[in-house]
């Protein structure tokens, strides 16, 4: 007597920029009769459109997507309210029959969506106080304190990302305890079965030098001078998105077009390697190739993923 083996509740494709996560979430929704919930942090932003590669309505091909395009890009982003938000929609479509399909890069995002993660609150005069050091000091200076503090957590915020540093800081001094520390063992919160797309290095850093590339053609900068308009330079989050931030710089005459180009691939490269990085350390993520030569059949093997039983 066969038996079927039920499909987890929740999909999450996860990986590096570029890796093609957002195409397979596609082809999974469409096949299971599912629908997309954003985990990419910097696409919760209207208007960061291109610099984010975010799917044009023609590319979802009628599957729904969820949580793009939600927060103005004077906000701040906060993982807490994500959490929130994430798991409103996944309750949303479980509850309709329909499967979540999280796609995104954003490590933290994801875990917060599909783990059973609580975020420790926040206390105004440490915040204040440590934000007051930034400014005074530099992201360098406090992204050193947190490395000492928490080597783990340096590792995984780039040094330019102060208000990262100031959160992981912050929760530091409320805790007493390293930040990641704060970061429970891998208890599910969904029955989820996570899928990895990986390519290898060279692969990776070719397709992200042509995506830079087919930005800056399909408008990136004057996608940024819009929304400086709309108060993206005081954003203390969108301002330090990928390539958003180095427009920025070249508007202020800070670097050359050409420059900012060269930079955008360079971060992004890094980047590319911390989310790689974040996602390996997750036992539960099942890899399979999305090399240019095995892209085909990507989706048959993600589905076959969920025909056998799979630890979540």
């Amino acid at each position: 007597m066969n038996t079927a083996v039920p499909v987890p509740r929740v999909i999450a494709v996860v990986g590096p920029t570029a890796a093609g996560k957002s195409d397979l979430g596609v082809a999974l929704a469409r096949h299971l009769g599912g629908e997309v919930v954003n985990a990419d942090s910097m696409q919760l932003y209207r208007g960061m459109d291109i610099g984010t590669a975010k799917l044009t309505v023609a590319e979802r091909r009628n599957v729904p997507h969820h949580l793009l395009d939600v927060w103005d890009v004077t906000e701040a982003a906060s993982v807490a309210e994500y959490q929130r938000l994430a798991r409103a929609e996944i309750d949303r479509l479980l509850a309709a029959g329909r499967t979540p399909v999280l796609v995104g890069g954003s490590g933290l995002y994801v875990r917060a969506a599909i783990d059973a993660l609580d975020f420790p609150g926040t206390d105004p005069e440490v915040r204040a106080r440590l934000e007051e050091e930034l400014a005074e000091l530099g992201s360098g200076a406090l992204h050193a304190r947190l490395a000492a503090a928490d080597p783990e957590a340096a590792r995984a915020i780039l040094p330019g990302n102060g208000r990262r540093i100031v959160r992981a800081l912050e929760v530091i001094e409320i805790t007493g305890r390293p930040f990641t520390a704060n970061l429970p063992g891998h208890e599910a919160f969904y029955d989820t079965l996570q899928i990895g797309v990986d390519v290898e290095r060279p692969e990776l850093d070719g397709r992200i030098a042509a995506r830079v590339d087919r930005m800056w053609d399909e408008g990136l900068v004057e996608e940024v001078r819009r929304l400086e308009g709309a108060g993206l330079r005081e954003g203390r989050t969108a301002s330090r998105a990928l390539g958003y931030q180095q427009v920025l710089a070249q508007l202020a005459g800070e670097c050359t077009e050409q420059e900012a180009r060269e930079e955008t691939v360079r971060a992004t490269k890094r980047f590319a390697r911390r989310q790689d990085s974040w996602f390996r350390r997750d036992p539960r993520v099942h890899w399979l190739s999305g090399a240019a030569d095995r892209r085909e059949e990507l989706t048959g093997l993600a589905l076959a993923l969920l025909e056998r039983p799979v630890t979540a």
